[in-house]
């Protein structure tokens, strides 16, 4: 066999066995939250994990340790515009969402680092820690979302809903 025909099956061979895995469905499909305020749209991109008979808070999700607050690649925040989260100012730019879980209370972290995977935290690189409202859900929800719900032209309601739980923050446009 001469060498363009070998490198030419090694090059098929390769290309066979990859190119499935690229269009591979993940089992935490992609969700986006996006809310439009006064200066632009603030969108939030995280993947969505399943409950799947899981204990989820205090499971999974463990109490007293940090949390790449959904699955995959970490929850990216992007804001064209400054915001108030939870009473903190985070200029316009990019970030990662972490959270910190526990039994009686939560906080949100909003990190500088961007672009790694969701279990790569640096803790050095946070911007702010927010607190977060818990509250209890009459029904469980399977999926892991994220959303905002918007209160008015600069100001809306970051919300998120899992197993039991729901945590909310407020987030303003300030200028």
């Amino acid at each position: 066999m001469n060498l363009t025909r070998r490198y030419l099956l090694v090059f098929a061979t390769a290309a066979t066995l990859t190119v499935p895995l690229a269009f591979a469905q993940k089992a935490s499909p992609a969700g986006t939250a996006e809310v439009s305020l006064e200066g632009g749209t603030i969108t939030i991109n995280y993947s969505r994990p399943f409950m799947k008979g899981r204990k989820i808070m205090g499971g999974l999700v463990p109490y007293g340790h940090w949390w790449r607050t959904g699955a995959d690649d970490a929850t990216s925040l992007k804001t064209p515009v400054d915001l108030e989260i939870g009473g903190v100012k985070v200029p316009a730019g990019n970030y990662t969402l972490y959270s910190l879980p526990s039994e009686t209370d939560w906080k949100l972290i909003i990190n500088k680092q961007t672009g790694q995977w969701g279990t790569e935290y640096d803790e050095k690189q946070d911007l702010a820690r927010v607190s977060l409202k818990k509250m209890a859900l009459s029904s469980p929800i399977e999926e892991f979302t994220i959303e905002f719900v918007k209160k008015g032209s600069k100001i809306a309601e970051l919300i998120l809903e899992w197993e039991n739980t729901k945590l909310s923050v407020p987030v303003r446009v300030i200028r």
